[in-house]
């Protein structure tokens, strides 16, 4: 049978390479030692002439340092990369590996898969698919489940997100007018004013918050971290009227974020509001604060994003009307009014 690789050898600098003789292409083998040369084109042409044979061969390598590698599926790294993640991000994993565009791979072995397995996947799934097959693949192979990318960086599908921006004023007295329940009234207004995400606004004590100082301080879900935020005399006057002990919505914090969610879109379907969300009022109050000047350190701790980057994703929509210089100085910094005097003119006398 005729080989499918032959061997030369380069004059200049003395590296062997191996020329394919089907395609025309060539490529280093990076060495200049006749022996090693040899050996590699020796395992290049068998790995073409035996491509079963070589996968087994490959396989017994691989399980002499692990001994599962043949028979772990996706599902099994489904299952291990959920056991890592905490409170809702671990809920929101295991919703997303219900998808049933993952169908087509649950069972099959890491080992064995190949780029259209991943392709029937993405045909099959949405943006959140995408990412999370991503997250699939690059744990597999940090674990070393898997020797290399089934899918390279490269070929991936583009994500495309929806767009994303925050509530209006405007659309926000919409959502107030039409809600006859008082307590979702105060709490889409806290929203508002505090731009917290909805589950730490809805998990909020009167034990959090502090008068003294009039600040309220609570440990949010996603991260675990400590937010503390001044209020001012509406979210005060909003407070007051909430009650005095234990949850500020009682009824709302019972709700999932999934309930919440839907009484929200339900409201927006009836006094005609679309392109929004919940989490649309942390976008409106970043854009808020982009728009009237407000730090952008003061806001990234506000809303407690851990980057600058994302902290300017959520208010990369604000229109800020830039003033002149001049009008900033008079009303920013204003000038003292000093008058000009002519410099003094030198007397000369003459001798």
């Amino acid at each position: 049978m005729r080989q499918q690789f032959r061997l030369y050898r380069r004059k200049k600098g003395g590296r062997y390479y191996l020329h394919n003789d089907l395609t025309g292409k060539q490529e280093s083998l990076h060495t200049s030692d006749r022996t090693k040369a040899t050996r590699l084109l020796h395992a290049k042409n068998e790995a073409g002439q035996q491509p079963a044979i070589n996968l087994q061969i490959a396989r017994a390598y691989l399980a002499a340092t692990d001994p599962q590698i043949a028979t772990r599926t996706w599902q099994f790294v489904m299952d291990e990369t959920a056991k890592l993640k905490k409170g809702p991000t671990q809920d929101r994993w295991v919703r997303a590996m219900r998808d049933k565009a993952f169908d087509s791979i649950r069972q099959l072995p890491v080992l064995e898969s190949r780029p259209e397995h991943f392709l029937c996947v993405l045909e099959n799934g949405t943006v959140c698919t995408n990412i999370f097959l991503r997250r699939l693949q690059n744990f597999a192979l940090d674990m070393s489940w898997l020797p290399w990318p089934v899918l390279p960086k490269k070929r991936w599908p583009v994500i495309q997100f929806k767009e994303k921006r925050g509530i209006t004023w405007e659309e926000h007295q919409k959502i107030l007018a039409g809600e006859s329940n008082a307590e979702l009234c105060d709490y889409y207004e806290l929203l508002w004013h505090l731009g917290g995400s909805q589950t730490d606004m809805a998990s909020l004590r009167a034990e959090d918050v502090d008068w003294t100082t009039r600040t309220i301080s609570y440990a949010r879900m996603k991260t675990g971290t400590q937010a503390m935020i001044h209020f001012g005399d509406k979210v005060a006057e909003l407070l007051q009227s909430r009650p005095a002990t234990g949850y500020l919505f009682p009824q709302i914090v019972q709700w999932k974020e999934s309930d919440r969610a839907k009484a929200f879109i339900r409201r927006l379907r009836l006094v005609g509001v679309s392109g929004v969300s919940l989490h649309s009022y942390r976008y409106a109050w970043a854009e808020r604060a982009k728009t009237c000047g407000f730090p952008e350190r003061f806001a990234q701790e506000a809303l407690g994003h851990g980057s600058k980057a994302v902290a300017r994703a959520y208010a990369k929509k604000a229109k800020v009307l830039i003033p002149s210089l001049e009008e900033y100085e008079q009303k920013i910094v204003p000038l003292p009014n000093v008058t000009r005097q002519e410099p003094a003119v030198a007397q000369t006398m003459n001798v």
